[in-house]
């Protein structure tokens, strides 16, 4: 394995040409990896292909099924290192040596335990040189959510918020429909649309009625598994989040306190509950993720309120924050924001983002960044 830090214009071209077809699949393979594949003969593209949903074939056999004959010979970037161990499907690496490619890319390596190299160590030993890195720092972008998940067992979580310039959710009186442009909250579907659950307090149910459903023309049954975090079972029976028309399933957690009465009868509305440790009195929301991950729930997106934002930030388990911000002042002392809680005492105890980006919708900006380790 050769790992360079110059490449090619040309190998360059086709590795970025491989990611965007495995950025096709977004919200479709979990918890598999996104992944692309092509294959070149002669500057050419002779195949191609990437990962489409999770039990179907990978990137490389789709690839592979395109070029035929053409593969003898030729050179393959893929996204993500090929794997050599039977999951859902077959060893893609197999394929790669019965089909007698020259060179294989490698973006990075599969962070699966059950790879973690040994794929591209069967290619070498097979007589096939393999050079790793190119476009690295995009393809681990692309994958962090698998990245997340295959590596600690725990979902990728983004807390999402919509703010007006001065910092406010809603108005004194509760009002925060709408605060961004349409543009953003088609933006703010899209997102879910990625994830595999989205998730909110019981206080955002109870005031809103949401139903937390992925509203695009082109993506029907793309809804995430609805998570409320609802300590004593408060949520409403007639609540839209047990929206019959979704596919999505309804999970509650909750926790001792709740009466049992209420469980059974949110486990008869359709419900899912779990009930859950408590931390100071609430549910123990790093509990929560270890469970939903066991349930191979790889991403979350936190769409609350103050309280629950505040809750997941201090139990540690947020990655990234997306903030939509209006250009519009709300004031007022009553007002909330997106951040509840205690808040800190101190400045050097704040949450701190790097690897910012800002990107303008419509009137509106979005905000990203990921959390540094405190």
């Amino acid at each position: 394995m050769s790992k360079h830090s110059q490449w090619s214009v040309t190998d360059r071209k086709f590795m970025e040409h491989a990611l965007a077809l495995a950025s096709k699949a977004r919200g479709r393979t979990s918890p598999n990896p996104l992944v692309g594949a092509v294959i070149v003969r002669d500057s050419e593209i002779v195949g191609e292909g990437y990962h489409q949903k999770a039990g179907e074939a990978h990137a490389e056999i789709h690839a592979l099924n395109q070029a035929r004959g053409l593969a003898e010979g030729a050179t393959m970037y893929v996204t993500l290192e090929p794997c050599c161990h039977w999951g859902r499907t077959p060893p893609c690496t197999e394929a790669v040596i019965r089909a007698k490619i020259a060179n294989v890319f490698v973006a990075i390596e599969d962070p699966n335990p059950q790879v973690a190299g040994n794929g591209i160590r069967q290619l070498e030993e097979a007589g096939i040189p393999v050079q790793v890195g190119l476009c690295e720092g995009e393809s681990r972008q692309l994958n962090e959510v698998f990245i997340k998940y295959i590596t600690t067992h725990r979902p990728f979580v983004i807390l999402k918020s919509a703010i007006s310039l001065d910092g406010k959710i809603a108005t004194a009186s509760g009002e925060s429909q709408w605060i961004t442009s349409e543009a953003s909250r088609l933006k703010g579907h899209e997102v879910r649309a990625q994830v595999d659950a989205i998730l909110v307090g019981v206080g955002t149910v109870l005031q809103d009625n949401p139903s937390l459903t992925t509203r695009l023309p082109d993506r029907k049954n793309a809804d995430p598994i609805r998570v409320i975090v609802d300590s004593r079972g408060r949520t409403p029976l007639g609540a839209k989040v047990f929206n019959r028309d979704s596919n999505a399933g309804t999970l509650i957690a909750v926790t001792e306190k709740a009466p049992i009465e209420k469980i059974e009868a949110l486990k008869s509305a359709g419900a899912d509950v779990l009930i859950l440790q408590t931390q100071e009195g609430r549910v123990c929301l790093s509990a929560l993720m270890q469970e939903l991950g066991r349930r191979e729930i790889t991403s979350v997106l936190i769409e609350g309120g103050g309280k629950i934002n505040a809750a997941a930030l201090e139990a540690g388990v947020v990655d990234k924050v997306m903030f939509f911000v209006a250009p519009k002042l709300i004031g007022g002392r009553d007002a909330p924001g997106p951040i509840g809680g205690r808040g800190i005492a101190h400045l050097a105890e704040t949450f701190e983002l790097h690897r910012i980006k800002a990107t303008q919708i419509d009137s509106d900006f979005l905000i990203e960044g990921y959390l540094l380790p405190r």
